[in-house]
């Protein structure tokens, strides 16, 4: 399955972002604390790979997943349903410092492991009905610095695109998955390895 590669430029965030739909925080977590995260959830984190279905063809996702959370928090991890692993303390660490910035008390983090430039997520919106209405998404990225793009769903010609850094909090507000969608795109530059926290309040 070919994605097309990133053309949103790679150096600084873009001007005029909608503040009313999406709020960064460079460097909530210092890098040294950052540092020993990243490695420890690379080492330690079940990651499964599931299979998508496009056009009749099954596909690998290209990246790696894990789903924790609250008990009866199951989710669908590119159409599977994934029963979620308990909290570890460094997740229930994470969650405690960005709730005050959401304003959400989360019950689930949906982990990614983007192993290199060619691991990437495609246009969508986080929209499931679990989420309710009108979700909060909270991400919180390690390691390599990846480019968030975003664009209205019904005018691609108004797009944005954040890079996402070691340590940073991305707040995903109220609206958002409604008017935008969202990619992590594949990358032509060689790419270290990143993980990605999406924190989401799961409707049971």
């Amino acid at each position: 399955m070919m994605e097309q590669l990133s053309f949103f430029a790679e150096a600084g965030q873009s001007r005029n972002l909608p503040s009313e739909m999406l709020e960064y925080t460079p460097g909530l977590i210092d890098s040294g604390t950052s540092d020993r995260l990243v490695e420890k959830f690379i080492r330690d984190t079940p990651w499964k790979q599931t299979v998508q279905k496009m056009w009749d063809k099954e596909y690998l996702t290209p990246r790696l997943t894990a789903w924790y959370g609250d008990v009866g928090t199951d989710y669908s991890v590119s159409g599977k349903i994934s029963n979620p692993l308990p909290w570890t303390d460094e997740l229930l660490m994470i969650k405690a410092m960005i709730e005050p910035f959401a304003g959400i008390r989360f019950n689930s983090v949906l982990l990614n492991y983007y192993r290199d430039g060619n691991d990437s997520v495609a246009w969508h919106c986080d929209k499931e009905s679990i989420l309710g209405k009108r979700p909060v998404i909270a991400s919180v990225s390690f390691g390599q610095v990846r480019s968030f793009d975003i664009r209205n769903k019904q005018d691609h010609k108004e797009h944005y695109s954040v890079r996402l850094e070691h340590g940073s909090l991305l707040i995903m507000k109220a609206g958002l998955q409604e008017a935008f969608e969202h990619r992590v795109a594949k990358s032509v530059r060689p790419m270290k390895a990143r993980v990605n926290l999406t924190f989401r309040l799961v409707i049971p």
